[in-house]
């Protein structure tokens, strides 16, 4: 070695201080360095999982906030929907009631139309009365008629339709039918519809129900109506019979 112009013992030094100087950076350098550069590495990883995490978490934060506006706009919709068809229903409830209540209020003027009607035609047949009795005083003499009582029973006989308790039109009429209507002139007197209806519901058997109108255009006597069946005693078709007889 000698020859090669190597020293043994300066080799033999210089190799234990190289392996001296490994030892201490490998210890106390190298060591430390990886480590550090392991928990960089570490921490570098952990930082991509969290972040490969955290996307992650955005994309099915974004997946469910999708989901959840459009269950929003589905229900925002529905809700929408349900009040329009609600409004509708009210609108049509409301327009109805409205309806109702105007139908109401044109029968109610109605009704009270009819009986101040009646009541003037009730008044008016005391008048009518007078007049005629006055009317045929002048035309046939006072000595023809003298007594009062006969002459307002021939004239409510003319206008009721009923003589003697019987209602002259029904004499030797047979009628059939649920629902009888008679329609009267001027209005009748309590006693008078009483005694119209006792016969008609006698006449009818079957009549469960009578009412009464007033037409003045019949200008006297009574039109019964049961059923289908027409019993015409009224002043006006009394006139359309003879005026017919005579063409």
């Amino acid at each position: 070695m000698e020859a090669l112009g190597i020293n043994l013992g300066y080799l033999f030094v210089q190799l234990f201080n190289f392996a001296i100087l490994f030892v201490v950076l490998r210890v106390w350098v190298l060591k430390p360095i990886l480590s550090v550069l392991e928990k960089r590495r570490e921490k570098i990883a952990q930082g991509l999982e969290d972040a490969r995490i955290a996307s992650e978490a955005r994309e099915n934060a974004e997946v469910e906030a999708e989901k959840i506006i459009t269950d929003a706009r589905i229900k925002a919709n529905e809700i929408l929907q349900e009040a329009a068809n609600r409004a509708d229903v009210l609108q049509k409830e409301m327009r109805s009631q409205a309806d109702s209540e105007i139908d109401k209020e044109r029968q109610s003027g109605r009704k009270e139309l009819e009986l101040e009607r009646n009541r003037l035609l009730g008044d008016l047949r005391k008048q009518v009365a007078a007049l005629s009795i006055s009317a045929a005083q002048k035309l046939i003499g006072e000595s023809l008629i003298q007594d009062q009582n006969s002459q307002h029973k021939l004239l409510e006989e003319f206008f009721s339709g009923v003589r003697g308790g019987k209602v002259i039109v029904l004499e030797g009429k047979a009628l059939s039918g649920s629902h009888a209507e008679i329609t009267s002139a001027l209005p009748l007197t309590p006693e008078e519809r009483e005694t119209v209806k006792t016969e008609v519901l006698q006449k009818s058997g079957g009549t469960t129900t009578v009412t009464f109108k007033v037409d003045p255009s019949i200008l006297g006597g009574l039109i019964v109506r049961v059923g289908d069946q027409i019993v015409d005693g009224s002043v006006s078709g009394q006139l359309q019979d003879l005026r017919q007889s005579f063409q």
